[in-house]
């Protein structure tokens, strides 16, 4: 094993990182960095600059204390930039975030094929506004012609960075394969999007291993960062990929993993490709993992609707604190089946793409906007710790739409990450939907950059990353197995007003 460190380059959409590993894949240290988006002129942009001026500031600092022989790179989704003929962005980068009009959209299906048919082809669900490559790609050609003309090269968000450091281009299964448009699953190849769109001839001809190396740093980056000439840098991943990847590794086999945060992501390795009729046009698709091989996912904004409506119910009952979980409470409440917080809080996404976020109290109903403007309250949202529960049982039950949309057979195990993992109720309430499962909460420090790290490690032994192995253990602690025997009749009535 070569003893060298690890430099992960861990780009999420605010906060910025580098974490170093050792050799045993151990986080020794790391530098954080907030760099937010920018807006300009109604269009929201990645501020590409800064970041990487901020990465190679802190490689320089990290070079003059480690010997880095091999720098990794993960980020967020759906992002692409760009380059001209001199490698710099023919265009800016356009943030998934910018909101494109129903016009816009009606244009893009309108070209490219329905939504569902799109969905079939290239496992790609619709995920609000700009949240696919392709149709950013499509959004910068339209707003920006004269740039879209002279554009060379299409790199994927982790490529760039990569290109950045190397002067070389190339793309990875991961990136290629997450809700892109651009990627036929038949064909395994790209796609007639990309083809419409006129780009094939600017994307990568090959998509190579996610640990293969994607050059050495360039003479100029090692000037600037002291990293030595030899250091290798890899093909990159996508960041729900890096997280999914050390179970892979590990060899978990008949699982879901329940990555929780603003997006919740489950994410469940699938023999192939299949989509059954009520799953299209719902927030259901497939990626590729690091290894090629499918895996279907579904998303929900399950962080994003927890924070809203314990705003909501905060700003109602001031110094509130959230309750400990209490299984009669919530035994009580679906008995009685009078109090419901329904999704979503962000119309159009989600498994639920149509519903109304909305309180509803014994039949009636009040919006989210009414209850935010304290036009009208339900009565039960001035008892913190009953609208409380109501809002925990709406995310287990969405949680429970995800996985029966990935195919999980409520056998098996299901491993949940992220935020959600300090909320008791919610994970005692999830295994009294799964008595036939193992439920574990993971203790992977930095799990995303870790997946990273993981590549960079095998890139360095001339490897596969499952001979990692041995490296590491994943931290699980059991969720004790709950019953709470009137789930399954206010599950029936929350799903009926949907």
């Amino acid at each position: 094993m070569t003893k060298q460190h690890i430099a992960v380059l861990d780009v999420g959409k605010t906060n910025k990182k580098i974490l170093i590993f050792d050799e045993k894949l151990k986080i020794i240290e790391s530098a954080y960095e907030k760099i937010e988006e920018y807006e300009k002129d109604g269009v929201r942009f990645e501020a590409v600059e800064e970041t990487t001026a901020w990465f190679k500031k802190q490689l320089a600092a990290f070079a003059k204390k480690y010997t880095i022989g091999a720098v990794s790179v993960t980020t967020h989704g759906a992002t692409v930039v760009c380059i001209d003929a001199e490698g710099k962005p023919a265009v800016p980068v356009v943030a998934y975030s910018t909101e494109a009009d129903e016009e816009f959209q009606k244009e893009f299906y309108g070209v490219f094929g329905s939504p569902e048919d799109l969905q079939k082809k290239t496992a790609t669900a619709r995920i609000g506004s700009l949240i696919n490559a392709g149709k950013v790609l499509y959004f910068v050609k339209k707003r920006y012609p004269e740039g879209f003309k002279r554009i060379a090269q299409v790199l994927n968000y982790p490529q760039y960075f990569g290109y950045v450091l190397t002067g070389n281009m190339g793309a990875e299964p991961t990136y290629v394969g997450c809700h892109t448009y651009l990627f036929d699953f038949k064909k395994r190849t790209w796609s007639d999007v990309a083809a419409k769109l006129g780009i094939l001839d600017k994307l990568p001809a090959t998509i190579r291993k996610s640990w293969d190396v994607l050059g050495t740093i360039s003479p100029s980056i090692a000037r600037e960062t002291g990293l030595p000439s030899s250091c290798i840098v890899t093909m990159g991943i996508h960041d729900s990929n890096a997280s999914l990847l050390p179970f892979l590794v590990k060899g978990h086999r008949d699982f879901v993993l329940n990555s929780t945060g603003t997006w919740c992501v489950a994410m469940s390795p699938a023999a192939r490709v299949a989509f059954k009729p009520r799953e299209l046009g719902k927030l259901v698709f497939y990626n590729l993992d690091a290894f090629f091989n499918p895996v279907k996912t579904s998303i929900f904004m399950g962080g994003l609707e927890y924070e809203t409506w314990l705003t909501v119910l905060r700003n109602i009952n001031a110094g509130a604190e959230r309750p400990a979980y209490d299984r009669a409470a919530y035994q009580k409440l679906m008995a009685e089946n009078r109090f419901f917080i329904l999704p979503s809080v962000t119309p159009g996404t989600g498994i639920f793409p149509n519903a109304r976020p909305r309180a509803v109290e014994d039949g009636a109903e009040f919006t989210l906007e009414e209850i935010q403007s304290g036009k009208r309250v339900p009565a039960f949202f001035r008892d913190f710790a009953v609208a409380h529960a109501a809002l925990v049982i709406s995310l287990v039950i969405q949680t429970r739409a995800a996985f029966d949309m990935v195919g999980f057979a409520r056998e098996g195990t299901i491993f949940t990450e992220g935020g959600f993992r300090k909320n008791e109720a919610y994970n005692r309430l999830l295994s009294a939907l799964y008595p036939k499962a193992s439920i574990f909460l993971t203790g992977l420090q930095e799990a995303t950059a870790f997946g990273a790290a993981i590549l960079a490690r095998a890139a360095l032994d001339k490897t596969d990353p499952k001979a990692t192995t041995g490296l590491f253990e994943i931290e699980m602690t059991p969720v004790p197995a709950e019953k709470i025997d009137e789930n399954a009749v206010y599950m029936g009535r929350f799903l009926g007003m949907l």
